[in-house]
């Protein structure tokens, strides 16, 4: 089985052949965490870990994890969007690369993808 990156950016082709990219977070989510604990556990090559306090009922904790990404990406929560496993631990987050290149310029999809893994290993704790 071939591992798969915790940050990939897809691009879809688009009407007028226009190109889309949309940036995806495989993430590992452990619900219920004490409020201190909450936001980014670790990065790894396979996953981005986030604790939430959120308890795993009624969508609470998928919203939590979309407010802690948009927080630690500054992004606005409406170009989050959870793709993958709305019942399960483990997500796929997709976030339109769009509000990225908004913001400053990024020259290659290199850079978008390292912008993203920095800003998520600076809010990991113990950094």
């Amino acid at each position: 089985m071939a591992a798969r990156n915790a940050i990939t950016l897809i691009q879809k082709s688009g009407p007028k052949s226009s190109s889309i990219e949309i940036l995806q977070l495989r993430c590992h989510i452990r619900p219920g965490a004490s409020k201190v604990r909450e936001g980014v556990a670790a990065v790894t090559d396979e996953s981005v870990e986030l604790c939430v306090a959120a308890p795993p009922q009624d969508g609470k904790a998928n919203k939590a994890v979309i407010e802690i990404l948009s927080e630690i990406l500054d992004v606005p929560k409406s170009d989050l969007q959870i793709t993958h496993g709305m019942k399960t631990r483990d997500k796929t987050i997709s976030v339109a690369s769009t509000c990225f290149r908004r913001q400053k310029e990024i020259g290659s999809n290199e850079d978008l993808v390292a912008l993203v893994r920095q800003r998520l290993l600076s809010q990991e704790s113990g950094s």
